[in-house]
């Protein structure tokens, strides 16, 4: 339901709890599915008996955000700054929130255009630490760009570090993003990601439960994790100390039966212990976009097998390249002993030796045959001829 459309009475009472109830409040969510939001709202409003399961110190500070709440104001500050608040339920509303149960958002407040129904459904979310090294933003741009190109919507949470840097890949290559934000997204937070936000803003969306001008606290960041989860197919962190915020949206994403990811980083960057936590349990490993797509993506669409480069002795004939092997690293060998360590006869094996030796890997000394330098180099690894 857009703001500029003339508010409901749902819509009014959703905006109106989103200044009372915390985001995730289990217990607020709980009202609302057993006695209604207008029911919610009334006692609330009127501040009688406490709704059950709440102390009297917290329903007596419920009262009193109830009492300051103006949910036409909030509106009409959402709709000067381009924001639309979107109920469940509403068109635009992503179904897959409701997999939150009595935790999932009362409301969404959403700056940007495009719809967040149709953009949730093919998106993931990537994730990592505030504090990362070159290696994590690296990462994290080149694993957004990655989905980005093949169409995928990259989902974090606008903070600095990883979150900055999957918004700027997706952005770079011209993809989709969404920032999922611990405050009101008429304010965007952190201070020195206003240009950030702003452009995501333009080109995709900038999303969050609280209503306008709302500050983020320790605790609505983690909370917020819970929608980042919750919102795409699977979460990827890319670096993550032991109690970085970004395992909570991992342990969120598994909870609710989605796709877990993990970047390996250095065995012995702290910055990569929590991802190598997550790798030893249930989380997949995964190093490029292909790798992610091959998961979160439909049936058939699989990453490319990893193989190392195709070298000129990978080209010859599988009888030609056991001849080669057989022949010894540091001396001639005569017709007969190789076709023996080779399996086969000694005129097949004499037949080969002449096609490897226009080829380079062998040369005739006397009776007897033996590897070339470079050959000798390509067998053990080295640089091919």
């Amino acid at each position: 339901m857009s703001v500029h459309d003339e508010p409901d009475d749902e819509l009014l009472a959703r905006v109106f709890l989103t200044r009372v109830i915390e985001p995730g409040d289990e217990a607020g969510g709980r009202w609302v599915r057993e006695f209604g939001v207008g029911e919610v709202v009334r006692r609330l409003r009127e501040g009688g008996a406490a709704l059950p399961g709440v102390s009297g110190k917290r329903w007596a500070g419920l009262l009193a955000r109830a009492g300051a709440a103006r949910p036409e104001r909030d509106l009409e500050v959402a709709r000067d700054a381009g924001v639309r608040f979107l109920c469940p339920g509403d068109a635009e509303w992503p179904g897959q929130l409701d997999d939150l149960g009595d935790a999932r958002p009362l409301g969404l407040w959403v700056r940007g255009r495009p719809s967040l129904r149709m953009w949730a459904l093919k998106s993931v979310a990537v994730v990592g630490a505030r504090a990362c090294t070159e290696y994590g933003a690296h990462m994290a741009a080149g694993l957004a760009a990655g989905l980005a190109e093949q169409g995928w919507v990259v989902v974090s949470g606008g903070a600095y570090g990883v979150d900055g840097a999957a918004h700027r890949g997706a952005l770079g290559a011209g993809g989709a993003t969404v920032a999922v934000l611990a405050c009101g997204v008429d304010r965007p937070y952190p201070r020195g990601h206003s240009r950030l936000i702003g452009r995501i803003a333009e080109q995709g969306l900038v999303i969050g439960e609280l209503p306008p001008g709302d500050h983020p606290t320790p605790s609505r960041f983690i909370l917020r994790n819970r929608v980042i989860a919750a919102l795409t197919r699977g979460t990827v962190v890319v670096e993550a100390a032991h109690r970085s915020g970004s395992l909570v949206t991992a342990r969120a994403a598994q909870r609710l039966g989605r796709h877990t990811m993990g970047v390996p980083g250095p065995a012995t960057s702290a910055l990569s212990a929590g991802v190598h936590e997550l790798l030893r349990g249930e989380a997949a490993l995964v190093t490029d976009a292909a790798d992610i797509v091959e998961l979160v993506g439909d049936i058939g669409q699989l990453a490319p097998d990893r193989r190392g480069p195709v070298l000129p002795r990978d080209l010859l004939e599988p009888a030609a390249r056991q001849v080669l092997a057989a022949l010894p690293g540091s001396r001639a060998a005569r017709p007969d002993e190789i076709a023996r360590r080779a399996q086969t006869a000694q005129d097949d094996a004499i037949a080969r030796l002449y096609e490897l030796r226009a080829l380079g890997y062998v040369e005739r000394h006397g009776d007897g045959w033996k590897l070339t330098r470079q050959a000798v180099m390509s067998v053990r690894g080295g640089p091919e001829p």
